[in-house]
């Protein structure tokens, strides 16, 4: 049995009426009181009523601390996410559903995160899935049939490193636990299309933060995704820059009336120079020493990522390879990979990344032996990152 009204075994039937009778008291503190509205969470937690009951009651928290109530009426984000967040509402699928388009290649988080809040970001999420679930009660009662769920179509295209920075992965994966445990089973497809080959990799860091169940409604569609996704949407519900007829009324295939698309974010916006990162590991490095860090790369095509401040003055870096039968560590007798240079890291947090194309030791060197007199104190994070179908997001 699906778990949805009107396909209901007699358990799922019980747990509904002891579910029901177990939030009695905080009913009237939720969006909906219907039996589609309660019968989301028991699903989410495969009709545990204790569990569902404990979910439900932390959501009634989090609309009371977010406001939730008024946040369509009474709250607007800040003007640099409301011009430079890409995407938006545009158009319904076949059965009804609204459609909401993430475009992220556009997107320049490092400049939203210097330009806004967290909490801002935050709220502007919660206040995009009241939107649309406000969209599905009257396509509901435009269409004499029940809409709770959203159809995403996620477009990857320029999907880079500045996406994989780890302010920006910790943003996403607050975002998407903040949907599981608040808006369940409002889901319906995830179609992702144009994915470039960081896709994998990327998925690989977030995907622990979505239920399998949520998983599973991801497609990564291939060359042909036009044509696929009007198998979902029809042409005049799909806008003409995606393979559908609709436009803008002035003709623009972009239709921009509806969707944004982001940009750079003017640094006039910038409310703060950086953001705080939390490093894994710091090290002091003795004036005229270098200080190195052997990685073992066992998969082809893994990326190794690497963000790095220092204290009072600049230090250099480099990534080398252990050629093989050669264990020495001396710089000379290995294949440079990025030449070692100088950062003035203690300005700006430096960060970057390569892509392995063959297994090996690599091996990061921060360089401090052109420094006669100081000592350099540098804070660092080094991550080993797996492409999709490995266990992990990173490599132990």
């Amino acid at each position: 049995m699906s778990g949805r009204v009107g396909d209901l075994s007699p358990k799922q039937t019980e747990a509904l009426a002891q579910f029901r009778e177990k939030i009695s008291d905080v009913l009237d503190q939720l969006s909906n009181q219907t039996d589609h509205y309660l019968l989301r969470w028991l699903r989410a937690r495969s009709f545990n009523v204790p569990k569902a009951e404990a979910m439900i009651r932390k959501h009634v928290e989090f609309r009371k601390h977010m406001k939730v109530d008024t946040i369509i009426d009474d709250w607007r984000p800040p003007e640099v996410i409301e011009r430079y967040v890409a995407g938006g509402m545009c158009g319904y699928d076949r059965e009804g559903s609204p459609i909401w388009y993430d475009i992220i290649g556009p997107l320049d988080p490092k400049g939203l995160l210097l330009s806004a809040s967290k909490q801002d970001c935050l709220r502007t999420k919660v206040r995009d899935a009241e939107l649309l679930r406000q969209e599905c009660e009257k396509q509901s009662k435009k269409l004499g049939k029940h809409i709770e769920s959203v159809t995403i179509i996620y477009d990857c295209e320029g999907l880079g490193m500045k996406h994989l920075w780890k302010p920006v992965v910790e943003m996403y994966g607050e975002i998407l636990t903040m949907y599981e445990e608040n808006y369940p089973e409002s889901l319906k497809k995830v179609l992702l299309i144009k994915a470039p080959k960081l896709f994998p990799i990327a998925y690989n860091l977030v995907k622990h933060f979505l239920r399998e169940e949520t998983r599973q409604k991801i497609a990564v569609l291939g060359s042909n995704w036009k044509e696929v996704l009007r198998n979902y949407v029809d042409a005049d519900q799909l806008p003409a820059v995606y393979g559908g007829s609709m436009t803008d009324p002035d003709g623009n295939p972009l239709c921009k009336t509806m969707l944004r698309y982001g940009g750079v974010v003017p640094k006039s916006y910038y409310v703060r120079d950086s953001i705080k990162v939390q490093y894994d590991q710091c090290v002091t490095i003795s004036r005229g020493s270098s200080y190195q860090l052997d990685y073992e790369v066992l998969f082809p095509n893994c990326l190794l990522r690497w963000q790095f401040a220092s204290e009072g003055s600049d230090i250099g870096f480099g990534l080398y390879l252990k050629t093989k039968g050669n264990e020495t560590k001396k710089v000379g007798a290995m294949q440079e990979i990025l030449p070692t240079e100088r950062y003035n890291s203690h300005l700006v947090p430096e960060d970057g990344s390569y892509t392995c194309e063959e297994p090996g030791i690599y091996v990061v060197r921060f360089d401090n032996t052109y420094s006669v007199i100081h000592s350099k104190k540098v804070s660092f994070t080094v991550d080993v990152l797996l492409p999709e179908g490995h266990s992990s997001g990173k490599q132990p």
